[in-house]
């Protein structure tokens, strides 16, 4: 009687290896297809430590860069970009992704140059409140050399993500001219 319940114990488990064996042997097959309609953005152009791309598929455009520098051990890549969006009358939205998770309720302060501004946002994004103060912001972008973002993290340990702004006017730049015809 044992022997019965071990061997078919056994059989049971052998066909659930089967099953996950062709399951994830048969995977690739069906996910390659679906990678294919996906087109990867178009650089249009590496500026210094800034990039400018077009995403086809949604269509976007956005100049984008990484951190310089970082206060501890990021917990997501964070990063600073404008972005443009043709089809919903979007152009020169500032965005920043954050290194870690923000404290609920904690100021999210962004310093160009001699400019303060104060983010809206959650967690680890941020983002200009209004289209105004987007425009500030990517102002102050053009005369500055560097870009700190500070907020308190939700462990209690600060953030400080700092942006060096060599070549962001340029990518900017790149971004709004890269999608000025998708509309």
């Amino acid at each position: 009687m044992l022997a019965k319940r071990a061997l078919s114990r056994n059989r049971g488990a052998m066909r659930r290896a089967a099953f996950l064996l062709v399951f994830f042997l048969a995977l690739p097959a069906f996910a390659l297809p679906a990678l294919a309609l996906a087109t990867a953005p178009t650089a249009l152009g590496i500026f210094d430590g800034w990039g400018a791309f077009r995403d086809p598929d949604t269509p976007r455009c956005y100049a984008i860069a990484s951190p310089a520098a970082t206060i501890g051990k990021p917990r997501v890549k964070p990063y600073a970009s404008v972005g443009y969006w043709p089809k919903s009358r979007i152009r020169g939205q500032f965005y920043v992704r954050l290194s870690k998770e923000r404290g609920a309720g904690r100021e999210l302060r962004l310093t160009i140059g001699s400019r303060r501004f104060i983010l809206t946002g959650n967690g680890v994004h941020g983002w200009a409140s209004d289209p105004r103060m987007d425009a500030a912001i990517i102002a102050a972008i053009r005369s500055a050399p560097s870009m700190s973002v500070e907020s308190t993290a939700a462990s209690g340990g600060a953030i400080a993500d700092t942006y060096r702004l060599r070549g962001a006017a340029t990518a900017i730049d790149a971004a709004a001219l890269g999608c000025a015809r998708l509309r």
